[in-house]
């Protein structure tokens, strides 16, 4: 059974996938060979030998960042580091080499290049000795795997390139719906008198200058009219035709098209926000997002220690009441960054932070040192270049193939 069929019983036997199709045909490939362990030396680098002439080659990484030490013998005997000329080449994922060459420190050759992560690569070494050339190669893999590219289709696999971006820093935070303090007028007649009709009715949507109620004064005995003073709703009906109208309110009308969110925003962040702030809304029980800006704040905080920022909804459609409750994200900041990923890809690989990057069919760790976070995006500070292309969604599916396949660290 060839590793893509394993790979998709194993998701199989998560859950992933119900059955596994007869009629699926995947590419053959030679079964896998089990390799003994490499032989160790001394000081736990890798022992290569040609004859009775051998070297050990290990990563050395104790308060230094890692590099190459290399020890040489001739039979029994240690070889003195002058007289051997040394030289490693590391050949990466993507055809990428590091070219290593070497010089004495003590008792040993000290290699000029750091090895950074990961370690994973082609090893291809040279030395040359009393006129002898030695060359010996072996493959140090880790965190990689491969996957064909019909099967990460069909397992949603999905990448995007590592690319510069503008970052949004956004805090969270809730409130509700309120109209504005403008957006109601109650009527009244400013003489006393008999309703000789109501115009309208509760609901009822009304122009500004309409003809709401007809009014006979008490004293004159004349009539006289009350217009609407703006365009609205009648929200209330307080009054009918043949009462008098007592010095009370007789309806009230409201302006539904323009409401204010109001969003509790607590003093760790209150020096955050600032005025025309870009804001996205969400309704609670609407499927509608909101973009818009902060226009105001109250004067007072309340109670809990929050100060309610405003925000202005257009809601001339009708589509939304004061008192429904919103959810937001306030914009504190925004910076542009060179390297960014998106947050969904990352993933974790030994004390690392990473994403896979993809190179062909095949997908290797890329240790990452992380800079500010804003919404979806991460800022990348190293361990990645420009144009990488890398696993975004089921990034999850590409560490569990290579947690199975069980790929080492070593030195």
């Amino acid at each position: 059974m060839n590793k893509s069929t394993n790979f998709l019983m194993l998701l199989c036997l998560l859950g992933m996938v119900s059955t596994v199709s007869p009629n699926i045909v995947f590419a053959e490939s030679a079964p896998a060979v089990e390799e003994a362990d490499p032989e160790k030396g001394p000081h736990q680098g890798r022992m290569l030998r040609d004859g009775d002439f051998a070297i050990e080659l290990a990563i050395f990484e104790s308060g230094v960042p890692p590099e190459f030490r290399v020890w040489i013998t001739k039979g029994k005997n240690a070889v003195s580091p002058s007289n051997v000329d040394l030289n490693v080449k590391l050949i990466r994922l993507g055809g990428v080499v590091d070219d290593i060459n070497f010089r004495v420190e003590g008792d040993y050759l000290r290699g000029d290049t750091v090895i950074y992560e990961p370690h994973s690569f082609m090893v291809a070494i040279e030395a040359n000795y009393q006129g002898r050339k030695y060359t010996w190669q072996y493959d140090n893999f880790e965190g990689r795997t491969l996957i064909e590219d019909k099967v990460a289709k069909a397992m949603n696999i999905e990448t995007e390139f590592v690319e510069s971006a503008t970052l949004h820093q956004t805090i969270k935070v809730y409130g509700k719906l309120v109209l504005p303090a403008d957006a109601k007028r109650t009527i009244q007649a400013r003489f006393e008198g008999e309703i000789k009709q109501v115009h309208v009715g509760l609901g009822d949507a009304v122009k500004k200058g309409q003809l709401l109620l007809t009014i006979e004064s008490n004293e004159s005995l004349k009539s006289f009219q009350i217009n609407a003073p703006i365009a609205g709703i009648i929200s209330q009906q307080l009054a009918n035709t043949g009462e008098q109208t007592n010095s009370r309110n007789l309806l009230e009308i409201t302006q539904p098209n323009k409401l204010l969110a109001e969003l509790s925003v607590f003093p760790m962040d209150m020096s955050k926000v600032i005025k025309d702030a870009p804001v996205i809304l969400t309704v609670n029980g609407y499927n509608t997002i909101i973009s818009s800006v902060i226009s105001d704040k109250r004067l007072t905080v309340r109670d809990d220690q929050a100060r309610l920022f405003l925000v202005e909804i257009d809601n001339s459609d009708g589509s939304l009441n004061a008192g429904l409750f919103v959810s937001a994200l306030i914009e504190i900041d925004t910076f542009d960054v060179p390297l960014a990923v998106k947050r969904i890809g990352l993933q974790s690989f030994r004390d690392f932070t990473v994403v896979y990057a993809k190179v062909g069919e095949q997908y290797e760790v890329r240790m990452l040192e992380l800079g500010r976070e804003a919404g979806e995006w991460i800022e990348v500070l190293g361990g990645v270049d420009l144009g990488t292309e890398y696993v975004t969604t089921n990034s999850y599916i590409i560490k569990a193939d290579i947690e199975k396949s069980g790929a080492s660290h070593d030195h």
